[in-house]
């Protein structure tokens, strides 16, 4: 399979996630109990496709039996359909489904680094930027966690658009981009993203772009991304059980 090289380094950085000792299956779907899962909040459910593999981390034990019985019978492919999963259990909440691409450098286009400049992660415009967008926004880019420089365009000494990356477990790049509203539509996002993408490519890592809207799986297709699975987190109703923070709330 072509992207089978792929699909490997995206598991391993999922699989260090998990927080406990855990393997995607060659087919099939692995449940395990973990209250140090960071592939969703604190005390929830989370499940991740890549290929023809899932795993399920789950709270607590009673979970696991459920989530084993009711989803266990189900194809790779709908575990992470909202209405599949809420028919089979007791969900209260939902968050996503999000869907995970990965590039690598055979598929990655090449860009122009003159048209961007960098600054530091912590810079007063990125900030301004983040500022200026609905919460929302701001929330879901992530570029208030990066830890590569921004990339930005600006427009005379505003920024426009902008992107970085965050390092996450399994030496993947998490990539975040943000263009401002009236800007939108211009291209910019490709065009920040793909020097984050360069950066991260250049520095060894595994560029990964998980995203949810269209336009937004637009770019990362532009720039060479593989969509090779999907997330979705669940909270299964009247169980839970206490965790720790996740990057991919």
């Amino acid at each position: 399979m072509k992207n089978q090289f792929l699909i490997v380094r995206a598991q391993q950085v999922w699989l260090e996630l998990a927080g406990v000792p855990v393997t995607f299956p060659a087919e099939g779907t692995q449940v395990v109990v973990s209250e140090r899962s960071l592939l969703c909040p604190p005390g929830w459910s989370g499940i991740v496709t890549l290929g023809n593999a899932a795993i399920i981390t789950v709270p607590a034990d009673g979970i696991a039996e459920l989530v084993r019985e009711r989803l266990g019978g189900l194809p790779v492919a709908a575990l992470t359909d909202p209405d599949r999963v809420c028919r089979a259990l007791p969900v209260a909440e939902v968050l996503g489904p999000a869907t995970l691409a990965y590039c690598d450098k055979r598929d990655f286009p090449p860009t122009d680094p003159g048209v961007t400049d960098a600054i530091p992660a912590g810079h007063a415009d990125l900030a301004t930027l983040l500022a200026a967008v609905p919460p929302d926004d701001a929330d879901e880019c992530g570029l208030a966690e990066i830890t590569s420089p921004a990339f930005v365009v600006r427009s005379g000494t505003h920024i426009v658009a902008a992107a970085g990356y965050q390092r996450w477990p399994g030496q993947a790049a998490h990539i975040c981009v943000l263009t401002a509203p009236r800007q939108r539509g211009r291209g910019l996002a490709r065009v920040v993203g793909g020097a984050a993408v360069a950066d991260a490519l250049t520095n060894g890592f595994l560029p990964q772009w998980r995203a949810r809207p269209e336009p937004s799986r637009r770019v990362a297709r532009a720039l060479g991304f593989h969509e090779l699975g999907t997330q979705l987190s669940i909270r299964v109703t009247g169980l839970s059980a206490p965790g720790r923070g996740s990057p991919v709330e």
